[in-house]
């Protein structure tokens, strides 16, 4: 992908959101690039906002962290949504499960057991 010489602010909002993936999970960008099949080089330049990122490169990133992309394109502080998917990505599969099953019942999906 061609590199920027001026940011991209979606691009940099992504880069960000990477960066902060990453460096929660005390990952050095020689760690992900190697994790997710990428250069260590091409990820410096999506962090910084300076590289266009493919749907290719985000399913790689995901992988390298092991979360499903929606993770790498959600902003906690932007919306009330994307915060409860940044709590519910903290939860163990099983809590998770718990809540979604709650939710089904509070909504009337499902009928309580």
């Amino acid at each position: 992908m061609p590199r920027r010489s001026v940011p991209d602010p979606f691009a940099m909002q992504v880069g960000a959101r990477i960066r902060e993936l990453r460096l929660e999970r005390n990952m050095s960008l020689a760690a992900l690039a190697d994790a997710s099949a990428l250069s260590k080089g091409h990820l410096s330049s999506v962090e910084h906002g300076l590289a266009a990122i493919t749907i290719q490169t985000i399913e790689r990133l995901a992988l390298g962290f092991e979360v499903p992309p929606l993770y790498i394109l959600t902003f906690p502080a932007e919306d009330e949504r994307a915060h409860v998917a940044e709590l519910l990505r903290q939860l163990s599969n099983a809590d998770v499960k718990k809540i979604r099953r709650q939710l089904q019942v509070d909504l009337g999906i499902k009928k309580a057991r």
